[in-house]
């Protein structure tokens, strides 16, 4: 339960740095977010708080407050982000710090699963937060009051990605030829 909760806590801080990204002249408030993406306010005031306390997002106080980007969308990368949101990358036990396997020291799981993490970050890192905002044209028009402020040309997501998806890209790969590795 614990990896789904700080899943879904990246989740809502990559979609709250998405809008600031697409909307720098004004202030966007937790509520228009919490209406706008359907998410709890307290959920929002915790991420608000930790972006606001990593620097990437300015938060104002008061009536009239809100947020916004504190840094040029193209200079956050994504790969920065993620690794400062997870806390725990401890996909195995002897990844964490409260390891007593067993195996540790003599097993190949942990180096694939440690290539695995890097593949995964290194891919993280290739794109900014404005090539993230600029290929998501369902952020032009999410029900904010806020206008589109920035953005460069709008493409089309390289993947589309709906209920399902996810979990097909996690299934099992088609059966390989023995003897061959991948890549």
């Amino acid at each position: 339960m614990q990896l789904m909760r700080l899943t879904l806590f990246t989740d809502y801080s990559l979609r709250v740095l998405l809008v600031l990204a697409t909307r720098t002249d004004s202030l966007v408030t937790i509520a228009d977010l919490s209406k706008a993406f359907d998410i709890s306010n307290a959920h929002l005031m915790k991420v608000t708080h930790l972006l606001g306390k990593s620097g990437w997002v300015e938060t104002v106080r008061g009536r009239n407050g809100g947020m916004r980007l504190a840094a040029h969308p193209s200079k956050l990368r994504i790969g920065t982000i993620v690794r400062h949101l997870e806390s725990d990358f401890a996909l195995v036990e002897c990844f964490g710090d409260d390891n007593r396997c067993v195996l540790t020291g003599g097993c190949e799981l942990a180096a694939v699963l440690a290539r695995a993490m890097q593949a995964f970050l290194d891919e993280l890192d290739r794109y900014s937060l404005a090539d993230l905002a600029n290929a998501s044209p369902a952020l032009m028009v999410l029900p904010l009051w806020q206008a589109v402020t920035w953005h460069a040309p709008v493409r089309p997501p390289s993947i589309e990605v709906v209920p399902g998806v996810a979990q097909a890209l996690l299934s099992e790969p088609a059966a390989r030829p023995r003897g061959k590795r991948a890549g």
